[in-house]
């Protein structure tokens, strides 16, 4: 009993839900974050993102187990090991879809029709989209684009433009670093063809792989630069401005939010380190949790955020 529980954690990937923690970006950066209202349904909202990303991973699983024993680490998921069984997976895949979107419905309609859009998705790329390139990268930063628009969904809060660019800037320079590293993997293996493993692999080089990851990267960086600049959020904050008086000039007074450009850029050039030297970046969820200066890093950028925008005004 005890091994079924933790197959079946395993299967779900609770590491992977830190993704769904992008919900709050919307709330976030409108100022509302400690309103009770909006928080409790952002919560919500990333509740049902966690049950449904997780049926996702059941249902990819369940269509890649034979590649999946030809992977060097994916070989010893629970499907692909037989630790756990078809029929048992399936039923718990749908009772998470369905939790999940009882959730959705609790937080409002278009909030559940965004969730029915993510799984489509994500059930087309399982059994479709992957197998084509570019296609597949793609689908994969879409699946992290459509996490922040449900948060603006959940809380009835607008991202700006230039945010949505970030976000798809880096979702898309994620989704790149994760065919890298995966390439890289599979190419140490000299046993296994790539095509076998995965299909797409085999239409990427490393040098393509490289230019997309390099255009990205510097998209993320020039759109969140812009982003810091040009954006005011608004909202409950408690001013500093006993300590910032009128006379000293406008720019101690303005535009806080660039400060936080320094860990973004650190942050990028951590991953990109970590892709290349380390020969990471396959899960950017397991990258994140295990270097240390990385998660330092995000934990530093999210400090400042809330500060700059919750106390000392952007």
């Amino acid at each position: 009993m005890i091994k079924i529980a933790y197959n079946t954690l395993r299967l779900l990937r609770p590491r992977q839900w830190i993704k769904n923690t992008a919900i709050f970006a919307a709330i976030t950066f409108s100022g509302d974050l400690f309103d009770l209202t909006a928080l409790q349904k952002a919560s919500l909202a990333f509740f049902a993102f966690c049950a449904l990303s997780s049926a996702s991973y059941i249902i990819n699983d369940i269509f890649d187990i034979k590649k999946d024993r030809l992977h060097p680490f994916k070989r010893f998921r629970p499907l692909a090991n037989k630790d756990l069984s078809i029929t048992y997976v399936l039923v718990l895949a749908f009772f998470l879809i369905s939790i999940s979107f009882v959730l959705g419905l609790m937080v409002n309609p278009a909030f559940l029709i965004l969730e029915i859009f993510y799984f489509l998705i994500q059930f087309f790329y399982s059994t479709v989209l992957k197998l084509l390139a570019v296609i597949d990268i793609l689908a994969i930063a879409l699946g992290y684009i459509l996490r922040v628009y449900a948060g603006e969904l959940a809380g009835g809060f607008h991202i700006s433009v230039w945010l949505l660019l970030t976000t798809i800037s880096l979702s898309l320079f994620l989704a790149i670093g994760k065919r890298r590293s995966e390439l890289t993997l599979v190419s140490q293996n000299k046993s296994v063809n790539i095509a076998s493993v995965r299909k797409t692999l085999s239409h990427y080089s490393e040098r393509l792989l490289d230019v997309y990851a390099s255009i990205f990267a510097t998209s993320t960086f020039v759109s969140y630069a812009l982003f810091t600049f040009l954006e005011n959020p608004s909202g409950f904050k408690l001013g500093l401005s006993i300590f910032l008086p009128d006379f000293l000039p406008a720019f101690f007074q303005r535009k806080w939010l660039m400060i936080t450009i320094v860990p973004v850029v650190y942050g990028l050039m951590r991953y990109l380190q970590d892709i290349y030297e380390k020969q990471e970046g396959e899960s950017p969820d397991r990258v994140l949790l295990s270097d240390k200066p990385l998660l330092i890093t995000v934990v530093i950028w999210i400090a400042l955020v809330i500060t700059i925008i919750y106390v000392i005004g952007p």
